[in-house]
C-alpha cells in the first residue's frame, strides 16, 4: 500500500496529540495516511497495553487512517540501533510515504526524543540499496525507499515551529481522536493515579496551543512542525 504520509509515534496517542488535526485535514483532502506506533505504552501509569490497543484502534477509525501498526518495541527501553532501525526501514519500504511525521526532537518523555532520532535515521538508511530488508512471511527483499521529507511534531515542550499548518476546521476531529484514549486523559471519575497528562489543564493546553499558533498566523487553529532542512516553495506567493 502506497501512502502519502506515514506518522510515527513512540506511544499510542503521540501522533494524535502532535499531528491529529493535520492528519485529519490531509485525509479530507484525499491523502492516504498511516500510523506506526513504536511501543504499546505498557509503562503508562494509567490503563494497560491491552486498553491502549483498543483506544488506538478507535482513534485510527475516527481519523480515518488507511493503516495502523504497532512494532512492539519496549516502552522506555528501546534504543536507536541496527535491529530497531531495520524494523522502521521495513515500515517505510512497505508504505513508501512521501512525508514522514515523527516525535518531537526533544521532550519531557525520553522516548519522544529517542523515537524522533530513530525514525529520522531509519528514513535515511531506508534509501540505501545495499541494506536488505523483508517483511515477515515474505521471501523477497523490499525495494529501497527514502521519504522526501521528515517533519517533527511538537509535544510537551513549547518548541518553536519551523512552519505551521492551518487546521481550523479539523481541531474538533483531533480532540475526538485524543479523547478516544479515555484511560489516559482527564476523567474526574477515575480512581487511577494522576499523571502530567491526566489533568484538565493538559487537555485544554492542546487546544490553546493550537489557538495560539493560529493567532500568530491569522487563523483559528494551527499545528506546528520542525524540519531537518530548509522549507522550499516553488513561488514566493505559495506562502500566502
Amino acid at each position: 500500500m502506497k501512502l502519502d504520509i506515514l506518522a510515527f509515534g513512540a506511544h499510542p496517542d503521540d501522533v494524535e496529540l502532535g499531528a491529529g488535526a493535520t492528519i485529519a485535514k490531509a485525509i479530507a483532502n484525499g491523502k492516504k495516511v498511516g500510523i506506526v506506533d513504536l511501543t504499546r505504552g505498557e509503562l503508562g501509569t494509567r490503563g494497560s497495553a491491552e486498553i491502549r490497543d483498543k483506544e488506538a484502534a478507535a482513534a485510527a477509525k475516527i481519523l480515518g487512517v488507511s493503516a495502523r501498526e504497532n512494532l512492539g518495541f519496549a516502552d522506555g527501553f528501546f534504543v536507536n540501533d541496527k535491529d530497531h532501525q531495520l524494523q522502521i526501514i521495513k515500515m517505510v519500504r512497505k508504505y513508501r510515504p512521501d512525508i514522514v511525521l515523527c516525535n518531537a526532537i526533544d521532550d519531557r518523555h525520553i522516548d519522544h526524543g529517542k523515537g524522533s532520532k530513530l525514525v529520522s535515521d531509519a528514513c535515511f538508511l531506508s534509501g540505501l540499496i545495499k541494506i536488505e530488508s523483508q517483511l515477515e512471511g515474505e521471501n523477497t527483499n523490499q525495494a529501497q525507499w527514502r521519504p522526501k521529507v521528515v517533519y517533527h511534531y511538537i509535544q510537551w515542550k513549547n518548541i518553536e515551529p519551523d512552519f505551521v499548518v492551518d487546521v481550523s476546521e479539523f481541531i474538533d476531529k483531533k480532540t475526538e481522536a485524543i479523547l478516544a484514549y479515555s484511560s489516559q486523559f482527564h476523567d474526574p471519575t477515575s480512581k487511577e493515579p494522576e499523571t502530567p497528562i491526566s489533568s484538565r489543564n493538559f487537555i485544554e493546553s492542546v487546544n490553546y496551543r493550537a489557538k495560539d499558533l493560529g493567532r500568530l498566523v491569522g487563523v483559528e487553529h494551527a499545528e506546528g512542525f520542525t524540519t531537518e532542512r530548509f522549507v522550499a516553495v516553488k513561488n514566493i506567493d505559495d506562502l500566502i
